[in-house]
């Protein structure tokens, strides 16, 4: 048995299985014409072995209202896409998303590549073929036959999974330019799934890349940034270096984050940095999220979205604070201050492309990637030994930022600033994590330290004080030596802050 027909078994046996998938058996009973085919990635994906909860199905011969009703019989049916001959549909006991179920439809395109600006129609009658050439790419044109049992390919998107490769369906020019939003999923999913690009697609989407900065006659962007985002945090969390090349071959980069592109050429001290520019030591750290030394530290999880991002940010200061000898009289290069400057970049950039409008581990908090940015030179900045346990807790135990993505920021930083003698420098980034790792010991678990054992409502009226910064003050002395194991109980603490008072 070919893996094809292992794969195909596979899906039919999905829809045998699944009680939830029940109800088709049922619509095929009382519409006997009824032809129900799954359709774009839910295929593409069993047959790469693939997990996915895309479930998108087209079913012809039954009319729109029909469908409907019947379908109200085995679960709620949400009508939003119902202008479009789409129903939204969540069966019984069903957990995952709402199931797209759709008639077959058309679309004509207005060529304005805004990724809304279509003509849909939806006809039940429709062949399943004039439903399948209005998709993207190949590989998303595939359809399973349900009732028949049988792999549908109009448009050799197996043959394009088997080899690895991104195509267009029809036309790369008509296509793309059709929704321009199509040139970033190209390049997601070629992120995604580990494919390249094919020549003719990759050539158009060179040609095309800067409409998606077009502008309507209201000043809205062709292609929503909301959409921008989604496609640009999917290709970054799938492929953070693969997704850092091709956003630099196909010009993204130019066209959305210019800021990035000024850290190419950006030189910096050799005796520090042998592994040469700003752009390369980027670079460089994306790589080191999959290494081996990354890995043995902080396991096999996935890198956050935020953490890719703070590292996709981290230097981009540089190129704005630079100072060389022979331009600006200094004893060697400079970058003084490139952490706020870039931190205050990744926050524009952010806000600009909305890639805070994603949720779940696609979210990207605008301020918590600048957070990552301001701080990544915390233990270069800071003598580790002499920084207060209360400095420790409030980069690294609080639950407002996130420490354990700043942590694995620096590594990854140190890992991919190789020194002239090739030997990295690990010894404050050690320091730092046996600091971490003492006051881990302290609480009952390793994420929550011990809470505090006055409360300034406490110290106020023991001390008949006011609010004011004085409280901010004793409440810091008072956590320190807190954490540093010297003070136990109230007692110790109320006599602590007599003697701290009367100073």
């Amino acid at each position: 048995m070919s893996d094809i027909e292992q794969k195909s078994q596979k899906i039919q046996k999905l829809f045998q299985e699944e009680k939830a998938f029940e109800f088709m058996k049922k619509l095929n009973k009382q519409f006997p014409k009824a032809e129900i085919y799954l359709v774009g990635g839910m295929v593409r994906d069993i047959i790469l072995g693939r997990e996915s909860k895309d479930y998108d199905f087209v079913v012809r011969n039954v009319e729109l209202d029909k469908l409907q009703k019947f379908l109200e019989k085995f679960g709620r049916v949400d009508l939003v896409g119902k202008v479009f001959g789409v129903l939204k549909f969540m069966p019984k006991d069903w957990s995952g998303e709402a199931i797209d179920i759709a008639l077959p439809r058309t679309e004509h395109a207005f060529l304005t590549g805004g990724y809304k600006d279509f003509d849909v129609r939806f006809d039940a009658q429709l062949p399943l073929e004039k439903d399948l050439e209005r998709r993207d790419f190949t590989i998303n044109a595939l359809a399973w036959d349900i009732k028949n049992q049988k792999l549908i390919d109009h448009f050799a998107g197996l043959g394009d999974i088997e080899a690895k490769i991104i195509k267009t369906v029809g036309a790369p020019s008509e296509r793309l330019k059709e929704d321009y939003s199509r040139i970033l999923r190209g390049l997601r999913f070629a992120c995604e799934l580990g494919f390249t690009i094919e020549p003719q697609t990759w050539q158009t989407i060179l040609k095309l890349v800067q409409q998606i900065n077009d502008q309507n006659d209201n000043d809205d962007y062709i292609v929503p940034r909301e959409t921008v985002a989604k496609e640009l945090i999917k290709a970054f969390v799938a492929n953070p270096v693969k997704a850092f090349a091709l956003y630099e071959q196909s010009q993204a980069f130019d066209i959305l984050m210019l800021e990035i592109m000024k850290m190419k050429g950006c030189i910096q001290p050799e005796n520090f940095h042998s592994e040469g520019d700003v752009w390369t030591h980027t670079k460089l750290s994306l790589e080191k999220l999959s290494s081996r030394e990354f890995t043995e530290k902080f396991g096999q999880e996935k890198p956050s979205a935020q953490l890719i991002f703070g590292l996709l940010f981290h230097d981009t200061g540089k190129p704005y604070t630079i100072k060389t000898p022979e331009n600006d009289g200094v004893e060697r290069i400079q970058f003084y201050e490139h952490d706020n400057t870039g931190a205050l970049l990744a926050l524009q950039v952010c806000h600009r492309l909305k890639l805070s409008s994603l949720g779940g581990e696609l979210h990207v908090d605008c301020d918590y990637v600048s957070w990552l940015v301001k701080k990544h030179m915390l233990a270069m900045h800071a003598i580790v030994e002499e920084m207060k346990d209360t400095t420790i807790e409030k980069y690294f135990f609080n639950p407002r930022v996130p420490g354990d993505d700043l942590m694995k920021l620096i590594y990854a930083d140190i890992l991919a600033t190789i020194p002239k003698d090739g030997k990295m420098d690990t010894s404050n980034f050690e320091k730092l994590e046996a600091r971490i790792e003492k006051l881990k010991k302290l609480g009952k678990t390793k994420k929550e330290l011990p809470k505090e054992i006055l409360d300034g409502y406490e110290i106020m009226k023991k001390f008949n004080f006011k609010p004011g910064p004085k409280i901010g003050e004793l409440k810091e002395a008072l956590r320190e030596e807190q954490l540093s194991g010297r003070i136990k109980t109230k007692e110790e603490a109320w006599g602590f802050l007599e003697k701290f008072v009367k100073k």
